[in-house]
């Protein structure tokens, strides 16, 4: 039965890339004769023309991170796996892909501009600075949850299934790979094809390493009393390192050599699922449905919906698609392969997750998101004769790699949006806005904050409703820039719209509540007051576009920016 239900989700998004994906492209009017901003802006610093497998890998990763796994997990424990297996399909086709594909597409027409930049140019002065300090937070927000996910992965003896010292060991001699990797290509000018052959077998011969040399507590000084907090602090130090430095060097060949370990962990866990349900060592047991409200997250609607922060929509995609996708892509050929593509790809990486689920009998207590998934995947592979132990500590390792490249991805997002809020270029601009945007999560990581109610958790748990509700509201108000510059340019949008529709009522609604309970529930001033302060700047938002929508009534093309 759960071999069933994965391979006919699977059948299902497969069928839309080729379907619903070619809609899209025509809608979009997809040309393989525009020249991308890659070519026409190329700087070797953030325009930088890129080999189609690389800039997948890059995508893919950024996209991934842990947000497919740990959103999945967490909903499909809370409310049963068929809600949520429902909306991961159906939200990934023709939400998120939507979002996804449109929001590449748009920063392509528009020079490789981000989705602010792009809004700035629809809508008016005001709009634009309420939508990029919204992506700002939005992104501070997505930085503290996965610096703290990722500490604590990397501590000795504080991870999932207390591997956490493998996990530091294999991800340090994977940065170190990714480095070689990319002087080997780049400056070396060693072909993709024989550098992957080299590199990709090395970055799970570090996994190896890691596995059999973990770093010990003894060897990891305890900043402000733990480990974890050392590794805090060294992780805020790598993202500000990242962000500054030419793609080439880290982000491009670090992001795609962890797409293979992305696809190892997919087809894996896939593979062994698969044989597992047939020869029935893996069986579904988890209930289907449980009930329509959970203790911890309220409702089903919204919860179910902002709780899969990543996997069927994701705001923070909108961010990678315009911000560093579009200005490395080849052609616009490319742009539904990676990113609607991509998208349901994630969705059936957010699958796997769940299927992690499907197969307990009870409900795990005080085990993470990462070690449900990092359990379910050893046990789909000890199908294939694989040793659980190590596929179990592998698929934490890996998971570790999907955290480092959300972090610095993110790290360089948030400073391309500040230095577009002040408008400020050059090197002296990235190091001050790359420490601006830090400023906050290396605050808020080494504090500890009450959920609402006033019980203390981890940061991340914290943080998660809030990341999510955001996160899927910036994909809202994406689609709703999309939106407008479809309209502009003479194209009927109601497959950007309804989605669109949906999401900003799904994640107002949850927003409220948010700012609501922590303010008045003996919870976190700090995530109360900033979702009420995201959730006035979103209205203003939707408020200035439904007016500024009004003059596209009769829209005319504008073949300086958008020529079909």
């Amino acid at each position: 039965m759960i071999a069933s239900v994965f391979l006919l989700s699977c059948g299902i998004l497969i069928a839309a890339y080729f379907t619903y994906g070619r809609f899209l492209v025509t809608r979009v009017k997809g040309s393989e004769t525009h020249t991308t901003p890659a070519h026409n802006l190329e700087d070797g610093i953030d325009f930088v023309p890129t080999a189609d497998p690389v800039v997948f890998g890059h995508h893919f990763s950024s996209i991934a991170g842990a947000g497919p796994i740990v959103g999945p997990i967490v909903a499909g424990l809370a409310f049963g796996w068929a809600p949520a297996l429902l909306w991961i399909v159906i939200g990934s086709i023709f939400v998120g892909g939507v979002h996804d594909y449109t929001s590449l597409m748009a920063s392509i027409r528009h020079g490789g501009r981000t989705i602010g930049q792009i809004c700035r140019q629809y809508l008016s002065p005001v709009t634009y600075y309420m939508f990029l300090l919204f992506i700002w937070f939005t992104l501070v927000y997505v930085l503290i949850v996965f610096l703290d996910l990722t500490a604590t992965t990397f501590a000795p003896g504080g991870a999932a299934l207390k591997r956490g010292g493998s996990v530091a060991t294999a991800s340090l001699l994977y940065i170190l790979i990714a480095l070689v990797f990319g002087l080997a290509v780049n400056k070396l000018r060693l072909k993709l094809r024989m550098a992957s052959f080299i590199f990709v077998p090395l970055v799970f011969v570090a996994l190896w390493v890691g596995y059999r040399l973990p770093l010990t507590a003894d060897m990891i000084p305890a900043f402000l009393g733990s480990s974890k907090n050392t590794w805090s602090a060294l992780l805020v130090v790598y993202c500000f390192v990242a962000s500054i430095t030419p793609v080439w060097i880290l982000l491009q060949p670090r992001d795609y050599l962890s797409s293979f370990l992305l696809f190892a962990c997919l087809a894996g866990g896939a593979i062994g699922l698969i044989l597992g349900g047939i020869g029935g060592t893996v069986t579904l047991s988890y209930p289907a449905f449980i009930g329509w409200s959970d203790p911890h997250l309220g409702f089903i609607f919204p919860a179910l919906f902002i709780t899969i922060a990543c996997g069927a929509v994701s705001g923070f995609h909108s961010i990678v698609a315009s911000g560093t996708t579009a200005r490395q892509l080849n052609t616009e050929h490319s742009a539904k392969p990676i990113a609607y593509g991509g998208m349901l790809t994630e969705g059936a990486l957010a699958v796997v997750a769940l299927a992690a689920v499907m197969m307990l009998a009870t409900k795990p207590q005080g085990q993470s998101p990462v070690a449900t998934f990092a359990g379910g995947v050893g046990t789909f592979l000890a199908t294939m004769n694989v040793d659980k132990d190590f596929a179990t500590t592998f698929a934490l390792l890996a998971v570790s790699t999907f955290l480092l490249t959300t972090l610095d991805t993110c790290t360089r997002l948030a400073r391309f949006i500040f230095q577009e809020l002040f408008d400020i270029d050059g090197s002296a601009a990235r190091i001050l806005a790359t420490a601006a945007s830090l400023a906050i999560p290396a605050v808020v990581v080494f504090l500890s904050i009450p959920g609402p109610g006033g019980t203390t958790v981890p940061a991340w748990k914290a943080i998660w409703p809030a990341f999510g509700t955001t996160n899927q509201l910036l994909a809202a108000l994406a689609l709703l820039v999309v939106f407008a510059w479809l309209r502009h340019t003479g194209r009927k949008a109601w497959f950007v719209f309804w989605p669109m529709v949906f999401m900003v009522i799904t994640t107002l609604t949850s927003l409220t509540r948010l700012a609501y309970a922590n303010l008045f529930g003996g919870g976190s001033i700090f995530i109360g007051g900033l979702s009420a302060v995201l959730g006035l700047l979103a209205v203003g938002v939707v408020i200035d576009t439904t007016i500024h929508l009004r003059r596209y009534a009769a829209p005319a093309a504008s073949p300086a920016v958008d020529s079909p």
